[in-house]
């Protein structure tokens, strides 16, 4: 089955991003939302309670809010940063980043997007399963924990040059 090809506006830094490289290419404006969502969730319920009392402490519920409010935080804080590796928004910062690492593995003869101990066959269907899975997160929340080599890029991109030889 050939991957789809998708135009957008930046460049396509990966099409499955594993979660660690989209967690550490989070920028502090992904963390700001995370943080957030963490402190509107439990104030939206106070407030409502306020408006609307129910005459109950609010303690547990309050708690359970910021529990809440932190994973959807987090949820969303992971999509944003997820946009920028598929080149949905501004992802120079990403792009140069990405670029130096995977750069870096090749030159040290590493596995671009690491090893898996997983059969050819559960590395295709991890993929299958998770690419674009981060539009559905509020529906499954599924990301990729699998190393594979789908990617949607042309690995060529990160082999080291030949530096030209003076004679």
């Amino acid at each position: 089955m050939p991957n789809k090809v998708v135009e957008t506006p930046y460049p396509l830094i990966d099409a499955d991003p594993h979660a660690s490289r989209v967690i550490r290419y989070m920028r502090p404006s992904d963390y700001a939302v995370w943080a957030g969502a963490t402190g509107a969730f439990p104030a939206a319920l106070y407030l409502w309670d306020k408006w609307d009392p129910s005459k109950l402490r609010l303690r547990t519920q309050l708690r359970l809010g910021g529990v809440f409010g932190f994973i959807g935080g987090f949820l969303l804080a992971y999509q944003r940063s997820s946009f920028r590796f598929w080149g949905w928004s501004e992802n120079k910062r990403e792009e140069e980043r990405d670029l130096a690492e995977l750069t870096d593995r090749a030159r040290r003869g590493l596995p671009l997007y690491g090893e898996s101990d997983q059969p050819e066959w559960v590395q295709a269907a991890a993929y299958r399963n998770s690419v674009f899975s981060q539009l559905k997160l509020h529906i499954f929340p599924m990301i990729n924990l699998v190393n594979h080599p789908y990617h949607g890029t042309d690995p060529e991109k990160y082999k080291p040059k030949d530096e030209p030889t003076s004679s």
